[in-house]
């Protein structure tokens, strides 16, 4: 992104838990160069990178101490303005969880 979120969707983003990461790319210019390099060097099979020195894998807390996202807490699965989460989730997790909150399920229960 060239500039930063627009400030309609800023509350959306932070109920989210994703304003930092929305953040935290603005201004910074993406090297075609260097993502070509690690396209060509990802193996879907494995889900890593084959690096001449050793083999590499992005773990999810990786992402959490790069990005400051939160792992932990409750899991955002549909756009908040749905009305059935009960069928919703039984249709993604193959179950319905009694307590689910405006779209938000304890990660502990996953």
């Amino acid at each position: 992104m060239s500039s930063p979120p627009s400030s309609l969707i800023e509350n959306y983003l932070k109920e989210a838990s994703f304003w930092h990461m929305a953040n935290i790319s603005w201004g910074y210019k993406l090297d075609p160069k260097l993502i070509s390099a690690f396209i060509k060097r990802w193996r879907p099979e494995t889900h890593t990178f084959h690096l001449p020195c050793k083999e590499c894998t992005i773990t999810l807390e990786d992402v959490q101490l790069q990005l400051g996202l939160p792992v932990d807490g409750s899991v955002l699965i549909e756009s908040t303005q749905s009305a059935d989460w009960g069928a919703i989730c039984y249709d993604l997790l193959g179950a319905i969880l009694d307590n689910i909150y405006r779209g938000r399920i304890k990660i502990s229960w996953l």
